[in-house]
């Protein structure tokens, strides 16, 4: 309970349990984020180094996201914490935001028709920076959203729905452009300062499946009234709607901003350190895969990936396009490897917390993503082996086909990072500021985003000669990092809108 200006508690009814499949309703919309975000992530870099970015800048052009994501997520969050109407009062910012993100996946890979006008690298930013910014609006809510609608007791089961979900949209996404190759027959290489076919296709179709599961989840989910939210959390909604009604000026709210900043939850300080580890590792496996495999397992050497020497010498050879397109394409085969063993995992994700407990299972998971980056530098080359997806017949090195193995341990990391941060965060935070602390805590996927991107390039470049294998074991070290942080963590439970208690599950 919470207590009112008089003295009086304000009465707390339990909140209902939802049907399992309105806990699906709840997140469907995050599969088609999730398609589009996994379309971005396997293929930005590809799309960047075919418009003219060199390998060691490319964190720099990633560092759009994580930007994005530190300046929107909070102010999304704040202003979602205080809309009440009759859309909803997070539906409205998932729409929104989905339909900005979509008209950015369309325009992104087109940025060779523009050259007249601007060149085709700094529209790509552009688009990039435009995406990333409505995936914000669209994702933070997506999180508030659980909080709000599914109780306590169906927490982990709701954010473990929400990890299959993203998962399957990864898995989609990221295998996308192989399917359009190699069962479609759309080309797969790309003409200096062009994109692939197959990678623009890609994109259109992402953005319309982002679009339709959005509309179903804001068309599916009734969200509740402020009378029913306040009496289910326990929230004095006379007393909040005071203090929601005073004029404050801009001095003021960042001044109001900044103490929520300080005074966070001990839980969302801690699960600060995990999170720094684990995204500074995730957002290098985002960037520098692509170079990686190419160098490491088909051999193409660093150079190719240098704007400036590809200058020199014009054209580049058919050879060399081949297997930059072939080793692009399978990069989406891992990336829907992982997701695919990560929607695995999540299903029986909520089971093992239940049984071992939450820090247990995120540690031991977190463990088990960095072994697998590191055990990316024992398969390199090998012989031509024919590999059977179902769909079609490929031929790759043997090598290639041996990295689905490390895909296991990074897609169980995945699923746990998706998952068990929030369902360890969300039983800490006061019911009234859900959003705007749900926005905070992205801090902590946006600041080590922004410090790899800042710092990658630069050790790719002066430590590892622009061996990009390297800088993925890099990675795998922080991942272990991340597990030991886990240990750290105290779960706290706060009742009401105050008091911090010893949670139910440890």
């Amino acid at each position: 309970m919470t207590k009112s200006a008089s003295g009086a508690a304000a009465p707390r009814e339990k909140q209902p349990r939802l049907p399992f499949w309105q806990v699906w309703n709840v997140s469907l919309g995050f599969l088609g984020v999730q398609f589009g975000f996994a379309l971005q992530n396997a293929n930005a870099s590809r799309i960047l180094s075919d418009l003219g970015a060199d390998l060691h800048s490319l964190s720099l052009f990633w560092i759009v996201a994580p930007l994005m994501g530190l300046i929107v997520q909070p102010i999304v969050g704040s202003a979602s914490d205080r809309t009440w109407n009759r859309f909803g009062r997070r539906n409205p910012y998932i729409l929104f935001g989905a339909i900005a993100a979509a008209l950015g996946m369309a325009f992104m890979p087109n940025a060779g028709i523009v050259v007249a006008f601007i060149a085709p690298i700094l529209f790509g930013g552009v688009m990039l920076a435009l995406m990333d910014a409505a995936f914000n609006v669209t994702m933070q809510p997506f999180r508030a959203l659980v909080s709000d609608m599914v109780p306590s007791e169906q927490r982990t089961l709701g954010y473990s729905v929400q990890s299959l979900l993203i998962n399957i949209g990864a898995v989609c996404g990221s295998i996308l452009p192989f399917v359009l190759t190699n069962v479609i027959g759309l080309e797969n290489t790309a003409r200096t300062g062009e994109v692939a076919p197959s990678v623009i296709w890609a994109f259109y179709i992402g953005a319309t499946m982002l679009l339709g599961s959005v509309l179903w989840t804001v068309m599916r989910t009734k969200e509740y009234a402020p009378e029913q939210y306040n009496a289910f959390k326990g929230i004095d909604g006379e007393q909040l709607a005071r203090e929601q009604a005073q004029l404050r000026s801009p001095a003021q709210k960042l001044r109001g901003f900044f103490n929520l900043l300080f005074t966070m939850p001990k839980t969302m300080r801690q699960l600060a350190v995990v999170q720094f580890f684990s995204w500074f590792a995730l957002f290098i496996m985002w960037v520098y895969t692509t170079p990686a495999i190419t160098q490491h397992v088909w051999g193409v050497e660093a150079k190719w990936f240098d704007p400036r020497y590809l200058e020199s010498i014009g054209e580049i050879p058919a050879h060399i396009a081949a297997a930059k397109g072939a080793a692009g394409d399978w990069v989406g085969i891992l990336f829907a490897a992982y997701s695919l063993f990560a929607a695995l995992f999540s299903v029986v994700l909520t089971k093992i917390a239940n049984t071992i407990g939450r820090r247990p299972t995120y540690a031991l998971s977190l463990a088990l993503g960095g072994l697998g980056y590191i055990s990316f530098l024992l398969f390199q080359g090998g012989e031509q082996t024919q590999v059977n997806l179902l769909i079609t017949e490929v031929t790759v090195p043997g090598g290639a086909l041996a990295l689905l193995l490390p895909m296991i341990g990074v897609g169980i990391a995945w699923a746990a990072i998706l998952a068990m941060p929030y369902a360890i965060l969300s039983d800490s935070l006061p019911p009234s500021k859900t959003g705007v602390y749900m926005g905070i805590f992205n801090f902590t996927i946006a600041a080590p985003q922004i410090v790899s991107a800042l710092v990658a390039g630069q050790i790719l470049k002066g430590v590892f000669d622009n061996q990009a294998i390297y800088i993925i074991v890099l990675a795998g070290v922080c991942m272990l990092a991340g597990a030991v942080s886990v240990f750290f963590v105290r779960e706290q439970q706060v009742e009401g809108d105050g008091v911090e208690t010893e949670p139910a599950i440890a």
